[in-house]
């Protein structure tokens, strides 16, 4: 794998954080908003069948315990979805994230079910 592509698994997160962050207007610290993005890919991690709701509990836990957020309701699913379409990781008119196949072993994914977005933007909602 090339270091650009393992330096794109710092993304994690990252995706959904960039939307977030532009529809907040920039009020969000960015880490904020990355923490939210990480629950969110662990959730779409989880509905794919790569994790374990352990793992994503893991993620709510560990977080919540640093006093980060580990969710948001501050958008609609489309104006999300359009910044993310609009994401440097997206290529054209399709979508990639950095998930996690487990603890340890994020990987890329590209173009997942739109179901399994909006239920994963499901889960992250107050």
């Amino acid at each position: 794998m090339k270091e650009a592509g393992l330096r794109e698994f710092l993304n994690y997160g990252h995706t959904l954080a960039h939307a977030i962050e532009k529809l907040e207007n920039f009020r969000w610290r960015h880490g904020n908003a990355v923490a939210v993005g990480c629950v969110y890919a662990a959730e779409l991690s989880h509905i794919l069948g790569h994790i374990d709701q352990e793992t994503v509990d893991l993620h709510r836990s560990i977080l919540s315990s640093l006093g980060l957020p580990i969710s948001w309701d501050g958008g609609d699913w489309d104006s999300v979805l359009a910044l993310m379409h609009k994401d440097k990781k997206a290529r054209g008119n399709t979508l990639r994230f950095v998930i996690l196949d487990s603890i340890g072993h994020p990987m890329h994914l590209e173009d997942p079910p739109m179901d399994a977005l909006v239920e994963a933007f499901e889960r992250i909602r107050n």
